[in-house]
């Protein structure tokens, strides 16, 4: 048995959406640490390099999960909170922005909407 398909398909699918959104932060936002003299085009070029990568992860999370009974908006809130957790860390680690008591807040509504879209 393959290994990836003994883990759950909750577990597979938003492992897959945390590697993707990885890459996707540093898409969006990873020019900017470098923008000094550099054309616009260029760090559009480079960011869609780096986005290919995460819709090779992305697309096959959101197909994992959806097929394995995870509904769209499960993964759409799931990616959610995947997004603003992996911003959090990029934004003070990469960027070294100041951690903000902001972030836990938005978190904590973010943990509402967990409960509401996951509960039955």
């Amino acid at each position: 048995m393959n290994q990836i398909t003994a883990l759950p398909v909750s577990v597979q699918a938003f492992g897959l959406l945390v590697l993707s959104n990885i890459f996707m932060t540093f898409a969006w936002y990873g020019h900017l640490k470098h923008q000094a003299g550099q054309a616009w085009w260029v760090a559009a070029l480079v960011s869609w390099g780096i986005a290919l990568f995460e819709y090779l992860l992305q697309v096959p999370g959101n197909r994992i999960g959806y097929a394995g009974g995870l509904s769209l908006a499960q993964l759409k809130i799931g990616q959610e909170v995947i997004t603003l957790s992996v911003f959090v860390v990029f934004a003070a680690v990469y960027m070294g922005e100041p951690l903000k008591l902001d972030y836990l807040w938005a978190g904590l509504c973010l943990v509402g909407a967990v409960y509401f879209i996951f509960r039955n």
